[in-house]
């Protein structure tokens, strides 16, 4: 944290400003530097600062003379080159493209439409054709003829469930006898947001009540669905519960006992200490983390959420776990847009769907890049000993973006070790990587604000290094210098013992070292200001 801040100040105190923007205000030996530069690094914190004399263009210009030798300074004894500084780099670097790689029109889509599924959950059944992520394409037309079998028979007439008994292959729909669970003959209940894979909520809340969608795909395999309704959501509710843990008439027994002490008075944490075989809950009065719709076994999410008041309990009510008593501690409906948003977004990137926004991204630049594919040197896909090629035989260019050249051994190199894939899908892949590769190394030329921001970092961390061992690291451990220092200098200060005031003398002294080693560096340059410009700079901050 210490080093970021001290970045920031070391950016900010050189940071200081129409006049021509393009125009050359100053040089530094062959180096031009232009009034834009200057007037950028200046007004970023110009609203920030309160007093008159720090606001001084020509103060500023002198102290951004400074900055710029400092860093040339850094560039010439080569800072740039250590490794630390490039692992570092490379760090923010991936930070700061991160923004730039999603698409924030298709993003904020993304939002809205979650936030209508959240406050609106939808009642589905569906059919699945499972097929493998991976299939070739003679399994994946079976699959998909399967599906369109499966729904044209409904749509003629035939029963959705019956079908879907017959056909799906989510086990759920047939059930399971052995263990007691009936066939919801593709049933999935209600639903809103995040509770299915992507493709399945967006195919469900896409089709029509009563309609039968067209086939789809998740990676489970292809679907049909059907909706049979939409309704707001009920939100969220915090509840407790008390489990007796048997599904026997002896547990319908003991959890009658237990119901009949509640309504004799005793308290629920009581009995749930006692009596509950949920151990996880039982040393917190049965309490669970609130949940919505679709998270728990039905019997127990309709009772939770058919209680109205807080502290409202049901009467026992049997699962699969057991036999169970519920009792409502709050209702968590849903929350306005505004109240949602971040708390949407931040969802939204941390998930699969990042990757649709990313993919919005790459289609852009799909239609926005010059992409030729050589197909001659797209044959080596058909080997299957590809990956053991030697590298002078896959020299032959397989994809150009723009100007950038990207030869047949790139492209195997990158999948030497991924062989759960077909090769032309891996290729699409690398593909879609490179293309948003070529953006992210070229945004430095594409986006004005990510190049700065980006320079601004570079220059600051190569200046923390720089200070660090021409002054900090340097009066740390020069104590003859600080005495000798302190010895010149005594009149300036109330004790006459070095060790009582050490900090301050040691401030004293670096900004001593400081400016001896400016007044060094510009012996060594050729500063000349353009007089004509800075006088315009001078007056334009004047009328501001």
């Amino acid at each position: 944290m210490k080093k970021v801040l001290l970045l920031l100040v070391l950016i900010s105190s050189c940071a200081v400003l129409s006049t021509k923007e393009d125009a050359v205000l100053l040089t530094i030996d062959n180096e031009k530097i232009k009034v834009s530069e200057f007037k950028r690094v200046f007004e970023k914190n110009l609203d920030a600062i309160d007093n008159d004399d720090a606001k001084d263009v020509s103060k500023n210009l002198d102290l951004f003379i400074n900055y710029k030798l400092k860093v040339k300074e850094a560039y010439n004894i080569k800072l740039d080159t250590l490794p630390s500084y490039i692992k570092e780099m490379a760090t923010y670097k991936n930070q700061l493209s991160a923004p730039y790689m999603q698409d924030t029109t298709y993003l904020d889509k993304l939002v809205k439409d979650a936030y209508f599924r959240t406050k609106n959950e939808i009642k589905a059944k569906h059919i699945l054709i499972r097929l493998n992520q991976n299939a070739d394409p003679k399994d994946t037309l079976i699959a998909y003829n399967k599906i369109i079998n499966a729904r044209n028979r409904i749509i003629n007439g035939e029963d959705f469930g019956d079908v879907a008994v017959e056909l799906s292959d989510d086990p759920s729909a047939k059930g399971d006898l052995k263990r007691g669970r009936k066939a919801n003959k593709g049933n999935l209940g209600y639903f809103s947001a995040f509770k299915m894979v992507y493709p399945f909520e967006n195919a469900a809340y896409n089709t029509k009540i009563g309609e039968v969608s067209m086939p789809f795909k998740t990676k489970y395999g292809y679907h049909i669905l059907q909706v049979d309704s939409l309704r707001q959501s009920q939100g969220e509710v915090e509840v407790a519960h008390i489990l007796i843990a048997d599904v026997s008439i002896k547990g319908k027994e003991k959890a009658n006992e237990v119901y009949k002490k509640l309504v004799d008075g005793e308290q629920f944490k009581d009995l749930a200490f006692e009596y509950s075989n949920d151990n996880g809950t039982k040393s917190k009065g049965g309490k669970l983390n609130k949940f919505g719709k679709g998270l728990m076994v039905k019997p127990f999410e309709d009772a939770a959420f058919s209680l109205k008041n807080i502290d409202d309990y049901s009467m026992p009510f049997k699962t699969r776990f057991g036999w169970h008593i519920v009792k409502l501690i709050k209702k968590h409906p849903i929350k306005s847009f505004e109240e949602s948003k971040d708390e949407l977004t931040s969802k939204i990137k941390r998930s699969s769907l990042s990757q649709l926004s990313e993919k919005a991204v790459i289609d852009k630049l799909k239609s926005k890049y010059q992409i030729f594919e050589n197909s001659d040197a797209k044959k080596v896909f058909d080997r299957k000993d590809i990956r053991e090629i030697s590298k002078d035989s896959l020299q032959e260019i397989i994809l150009i973006i723009n100007d950038k050249k990207i030869s047949q051994e790139e492209f195997v190199n990158s999948i030497k070790y991924k062989k759960n894939n077909p090769v032309f899908k891996l290729y699409e892949k690398f593909k879609d990587t490179e293309i948003l590769k070529y953006y992210k190394e070229n945004l430095v030329n594409t986006e004005p604000e990510y190049a700065n921001i980006l320079k601004e970092y570079e220059d600051g961390l190569l200046l923390f290094e720089l200070m660090q061992q021409k002054i900090w690291n340097k009066s740390a451990k020069d104590s003859i210098g600080l005495k000798n220092y302190f010895d010149a200098n005594a009149e300036k200060y109330t004790s006459k013992e070095l060790e009582k005031i050490k900090g301050m003398v040691m401030s004293d002294y670096q900004n001593h070292l400081e400016k001896s080693w400016i007044a060094d560096l510009k012996r060594k340059s050729v500063v000349n200001v353009n007089k004509k410009q800075l006088n315009n700079l001078i007056e334009y901050y004047k009328k501001q």
